[in-house]
């Protein structure tokens, strides 16, 4: 039985959506994490992976984190918040996956990329998809309305 158009376009806005949340609840709560254990995710891993003025940016990532992970769950400026998380993600991987790669070997590194993978496959769909209907940009983009708190309860 074929799928009508109508219900096509339905299961895609819910199917981006699934992954703006999916990846935007990851890079926040990983953010959260660094502010809230700095010694051990924050200032002081970034010390201990050798990531310049660690006391600087530990918590930066942390705020970059937290904040462009919301954006990506609410679908706010979507695109735009994907770009710093890239970045993020793609350091991840050369400063942790990579020595690890060249010290451990292909499969005790890849197990311990599988998140940073998942997230950087996720925000290349993100980039490349954008918001889906079921986000705060395409209301913007519908009312040409800059979003408020009265549009987010209207979603």
């Amino acid at each position: 039985m074929p799928m009508s158009p109508q219900n096509s376009q339905r299961r895609l806005s819910l199917g981006i959506l699934f992954v703006r949340i999916l990846v935007g609840w990851v890079f926040l709560s990983e953010g959260v994490q660094k502010l809230l254990f700095p010694a051990a995710l924050g200032a002081g891993r970034f010390l201990k992976i050798g990531i310049p003025a660690p006391a600087f940016t530990g918590p930066f990532v942390g705020a970059v984190e937290i904040v462009c992970g919301a954006l990506l769950i609410v679908g706010l400026f979507t695109i735009l918040a994907t770009v710093p998380l890239f970045i993020d993600i793609a350091v991840a991987i050369a400063t942790t996956k990579v020595p690890m790669l060249l010290k451990h070997g292909f499969w005790a590194a890849m197990h311990e990329a599988r998140t940073d993978f998942c997230m950087l496959i996720g925000i290349i769909a993100i980039a490349l998809l954008g918001a889906g209907a079921l986000s705060l940009d395409e209301r913007w983009r519908r009312t040409g309305e800059a979003p408020s708190p009265d549009t987010q309860t209207r979603l």
